[in-house]
């Protein structure tokens, strides 16, 4: 326990009173902004495209 006293005691030395750090890389939208990357239709044209290239792949190559 006096260990990890000391360590907390070497390391505050240099920290500023309040170490908080505004975020560099923002996740996502302003709070109460709704997302939305494209809608269902581009989910099923992302589907529809990797079905039809699975069918052609079997019916080229057998």
């Amino acid at each position: 326990m006096a260990e990890h006293r000391r360590d907390e005691e070497f390391y505050e030395r240099d920290r500023p009173a309040h170490p908080t750090l505004a975020e560099d890389r923002p996740r996502g939208a302003q709070p109460g902004e709704s997302v939305n990357p494209g809608g269902p239709w581009a989910m099923v044209a992302i589907v529809t495209v990797v079905v039809l290239l699975v069918v052609l792949g079997i019916a080229l190559f057998p």
